[in-house]
Formats: C-alpha cells, structure tokens, sequence
C-alpha cells in the first residue's frame, strides 16, 4: 500500500512533500497564540512564546535527517475499524500495535502518541529544572497539537486522493493559509487543568476529523468558482467558504496547546523559573508558496527573516539537479520577495530550497511552457 510514509524516502520532491504541514506560518501563528489563553498562574511562560513561535516546525524539519519523524505527524483514524463502528479505536500503542501490528500501525501515523510523548518529555524536563529543553519540547508539543487540529492530517483520504479532490491537502493548509493567516484572529479562552491527558489528545482529534468533509466541501466550491487552483479567485473562495471552521480549529489548536503546558507545570510540580537563560534563538526564516504556481513565465516567492542572516536560495529539478540560484549566501533581514524567470527550462516540477545556517525550507513548483 503506497501511503504517506513513502515520502519520506530520500529524495528532494519527497523532501519538499514532507515538509508541508500547517505550512510554517500557521505552526508559527498556533502556537504564538497559545499565550492568550494563559491563565493568572503562568506569567512566567509568557517568556516562552518567542522559543514555541519559532521552533514551531522544528518537528517538521526532522523529516529530512530522521526517518522515524514523518508518521508522528498524522493518523488515519479511517483506517481502524472501531472508529468507523464506534467512533474511537485503541487509544493504547501496545494495544493497536497487538489488534493490527507494528506495521499498519506506523504506516496509519502515530500523532496521538507522539502528542502524548512529547507531553510526558515536558514534564520530565519541567521536574529536572531544564527549562531550556523544556521549552522546545514544548514547541515540539505545540507542532503535533496542531497537526492533531489539521483534518486532513486525520484521515486516509489525506490529499483528497480518493474524492476526486486531489492537492487539497498543501492547497488548504499551506497555500491558503499563507494568504489569509494575517486574518485568523481571536482572543483565547482561559484554561485549566486536564483531568486525563491521553483522553483529552484522543478527544479533540476524534472531534476535528469530521472536519475532513468541510475541507473537501469548500475544495469542490472553491473549484466551482474557478478550475485554476493556483488562481486567486480558487484561493479566495477556498477562504470564504473554509474560514469559519478554520478559524475555530487554529484558536482550539492554541488554546489545547496552552491547556497541556499548564498541566505539564502542574503535574511537574508547579516550578518557578522566572529568572531562567532562555534558549539563544537561532535566526528564524518563514517562506511562503510562490505565486502563481503552476507559472508560465516567473513566479514570486516572499520569505520573512527574523533577524540578520545569511539566505540562499537554489532551484532543483525532479532529478536533484541545481538549475539556478537565486541567492547565495547574502544578508537578509525581514520581508523579502524572490522573482525566478526560469529562462529556458522545460515543462515539470521543481525544488526551491530556500536555506539558513541552520534551517532549509523546501517549495515545489511547477512550471510549464
């Protein structure tokens, strides 16, 4: 059975595939938020909301060099007979692992699991007193909460493959929200503690799947609207029709991961870290999709670097190859919008990778003559 987790074979087009989720600016934007539902009790993480925002898609970027990453990134509810009769399945690893065996069960993703790993990490470092690692376990708890928040990450039907929907998975997670992310605005509800972690992680994954069917609904009309998916009018009507429970699922996914850390500090033992050294951020870098992708002539990419740093920016074919490049190692700072003219190239996919010292971002484009 072909499945998501041949992406992650060794490959740049399988690279770029696997490094789409949320797309960096909404993991960036979840997980910024979870800090409006702070209660009165966590004043000190609100100095944690620079480490959560930034290494947001440090998970996703495990892809590339940990072949064990990719399925901690989605499960396949559909794919469990108890779910489809009854609406749950085995929320025991070992137990899944002894109805269906290790295979399938890795092969369907292990989100929930992962989820709950990197939860129980958090306490742990949080009862040592290493808050540093502690925080980015947290941001790596704010990834797979959003991934978990993310319908299409919840299904076998995951790219609309088998609806007739095919590409709504990167059009509706990541093309779209890269346009429309700025107007995802709410003001958070407060939380408190969870009674039972696993229970709560199971909940709002079988609660967001029905979701699933809206994102194809909202695909179908937006293609209604135009047959050109790269066009601004299928992107608008994609929005217009999508925002409402997209909207619903970004605050819910903040204000979980928001939940979880404050149970974590409780279970942990209520730590004071008030004065702690924070992690020494690396410069951090969000690349959008280019536009308009497919492209005939050129097409634009924008990116957004945190602070001064060295930027490359390289085209790749299907096979590996470097085809051009647009920037080589120069100093860049905030906003910025690449132009590729792609003078002479033929018809077929292509890789940017847009690159720092210490992080690589992978975009596929499509050019045709």
């Amino acid at each position: 059975m072909k499945h998501k987790s041949t992406w992650l074979s060794w490959g740049v087009i399988p690279l770029a595939l696997a490094l789409i989720s949320w797309g960096n600016s909404g993991h960036y934007a979840i997980s910024e938020n979870a800090e409006k539902s702070f209660n009165a009790e966590m004043q000190q993480f609100y100095s944690w909301t620079s480490v959560l925002a930034n290494h947001a898609s440090d998970a996703d970027y495990r892809k590339g060099s940990d072949p064990t990453e990719g399925p901690k990134h989605y499960i396949d509810l559909d794919y469990y007979a108890e779910f489809n009769s009854g609406g749950g399945i085995p929320e025991n690893m070992a137990d899944a692992i002894a109805r269906y065996g290790s295979y399938d069960v890795y092969d369907w993703g292990i989100l929930p699991w992962a989820t709950l790993a990197s939860y129980d990490s958090l306490v742990s470092t949080l009862r040592r007193g290493e808050y540093q690692k502690a925080s980015l376990y947290a941001a790596d708890l704010g990834h797979y909460v959003g991934d978990g928040h993310m319908p299409m990450h919840l299904t076998k039907n995951y790219n609309g493959q088998l609806t007739g929907n095919t590409g709504i998975h990167s059009r509706y997670e990541s093309t779209m929200i890269n346009y429309y992310v700025g107007s995802i605005q709410y003001s958070g509800r407060e939380v408190s503690q969870v009674d039972n972690v696993s229970r709560y992680v199971f909940s709002y994954l079988y609660d967001n799947f029905k979701y699933k069917d809206s994102v194809l609904i909202a695909d179908n009309y937006a293609k209604s609207v135009s047959s050109n998916t790269s066009s601004t009018a299928y992107k608008s009507a994609l929005w217009q029709k999508s925002k409402g429970f997209t909207k619903v699922l970004f605050e819910n996914a903040s204000h979980a991961l928001a939940q979880l850390i404050y149970t974590a500090w409780i279970e942990a033992g209520r730590p004071s870290f008030t004065s702690v050294d924070m992690v020494d951020e690396e410069p951090q870098i969000v690349v959008s999709q280019n536009v308009p992708n497919p492209f005939s002539v050129s097409t634009q990419v924008a990116f957004t670097v945190d602070k001064p740093t060295a930027v490359s920016a390289k085209v790749f074919n299907a096979n590996g190859q470097l085809v051009d490049i647009l920037l080589n190692s120069q100093t860049m700072f905030g906003h910025n919008t690449l132009t590729w003219n792609p003078s002479g190239a033929s018809s077929g996919v292509y890789i940017l990778v847009v690159s720092t010292s210490t992080t690589s971002i992978a975009k596929k484009m499509v050019l045709y003559n």
